[in-house]
């Protein structure tokens, strides 16, 4: 884990609430190793009423660039003025946090289930398996075309499907209810997004016997476990998501049922 002043390096609005940020380490050190499933806190600055930093997940690793990739939502004043943060501007930003998604040694089948802004740590899961030579599929939804976020990039790692709620892109309704479910078979399932979208999948899993991994959005205020604002209930107890996930086999979560 590290504190370091991040200069921002691109910023798009991706459509009327989302952001994508690149940012790369104001000092010009390497980026670390980091996983798929690991977030970062940043600190919103220039706020009187904000003191708390915006947990976010880790959408990308550039190597190349050393650049990190932040898909950001505007969802309140903090992370609407993490999103104003201009070109050449710096985010001092705590990271890496938490723990990260299984990428299996063996092929298999595996299936990316992402939901609004929560496809965000799918992309760079997909980029993962896509190292190993695994092919996997991403099952994305949104409430309609304009929710739909970086498709050409998930395409570079694998077969994209997609779900909108209004009709206006892919299959009509749900996720769970796309029918590449019926035409595959899974080995191993990764989600991230809404709850009520990662219950539908949990239980579509284990009704399966699938593996299946959830990376859980529970308010997360320090990252390290102090303030335990996003405790969990699971089979192990009740947990500190920012230390002991945010992705837990969805088998240890009390939800599920």
């Amino acid at each position: 884990m590290k504190v370091l002043d991040f200069k921002v390096t691109y910023n798009q609005a991706l459509n009327y609430q989302n952001n994508l940020l690149k940012v790369t380490p104001a000092n010009n050190e390497a980026l670390p190793d980091m996983l798929p499933g690991q977030f970062v806190q940043i600190l919103v600055e220039n706020s009187s009423g904000i003191f708390l930093r915006r947990p976010i997940s880790i959408n990308f690793v550039d190597k190349e660039t050393n650049e990190m990739w932040l898909l950001i939502q505007q969802i309140g004043e903090g992370t609407r003025k993490i999103c104003e943060t201009p070109v050449g501007q710096t985010l001092n930003i705590i990271f890496p946090l938490g723990n990260s998604f299984t990428v299996p040694q063996e092929k298999g089948k595996f299936l990316l289930v992402g939901g609004g802004v929560g496809t965000a740590p799918m992309l760079f899961l997909g980029e993962k398996l896509h190292e190993k030579e695994f092919s996997p599929d991403f099952l994305l939804g949104g409430r309609s075309e304009k929710d739909l976020l970086q498709l050409n990039d998930f395409e570079k790692f694998g077969t994209v499907f997609c779900t909108t709620e209004d009709g206006s892109f892919g299959e009509k309704g749900f996720v769970t209810h796309h029918s590449v479910l019926q035409k595959n078979r899974y080995d191993f399932i990764y989600t991230c997004g809404p709850k009520p979208m990662m219950v539908a999948v949990a239980r579509y899993a284990r009704e399966k016997n699938i593996e299946c991994e959830a990376s859980l959005e529970n308010l997360m205020a320090c990252g390290f476990g102090a303030c335990l604002c996003c405790i969990e209930k699971t089979t192990r107890g009740n947990l500190c998501t920012c230390t002991e996930g945010p992705v837990f086999n969805t088998n240890e979560l009390k939800w599920i049922d």
